[in-house]
């Protein structure tokens, strides 16, 4: 077993090298991966069920990635409630610097509900007009006033 464990680390020596004479940096593709690696936005609601009228708290959170990802860094958060509105926060940035700006992780709101129905919420972060991830949620309003 230990031979054969060598023979297989002769036979990788022998290809990293002869992949390296043809411009292939392995150890350069790994971390270009972890470097591409892109937040995922998720979203939450702090209830799934209301009785009308109720006041519904949201959370977006942003996980994985760098830190200091500059398409991540100073997004507009747009709101869209499934009820015919729309929300907008559109915070203020310092310019840009790599390794020392910080994305923003938490995307809070909160929304009032006066007709039952089910709703579909999506929180859309923008960097201008570019759409760089979205997000959707749930939420079922039971009772309240019937739409006009």
């Amino acid at each position: 077993m230990e031979q054969q464990r060598k023979r297989w680390e002769s036979w990788l020596v022998v290809g990293t090298v002869l992949l390296s004479m043809f411009g292939f940096n392995p150890t350069a593709v790994v971390a270009e991966q972890e470097e591409e690696e892109q937040p995922e936005l998720t979203l939450r609601a702090r209830r799934n069920l209301g009785f009308a009228p109720v006041e519904i708290g949201f959370t977006g959170l942003l996980r994985g990635g760098a830190d200091d990802n500059e398409r991540f860094y100073c997004l507009s958060a747009e709101w869209d409630w499934d009820d015919g509105t729309r929300s907008e926060s559109i915070f203020d940035c310092d310019p840009y610097e790599p390794g020392v700006s910080e994305i923003r992780r938490r995307f809070s709101r909160r929304h009032s509900y006066d007709i039952g129905g089910r709703y579909e919420i999506r929180l859309i972060l923008k960097k201008r007009d570019e759409v760089i991830a979205t997000a959707r949620t749930a939420v079922r309003v039971q009772g309240g006033r019937f739409p006009d």
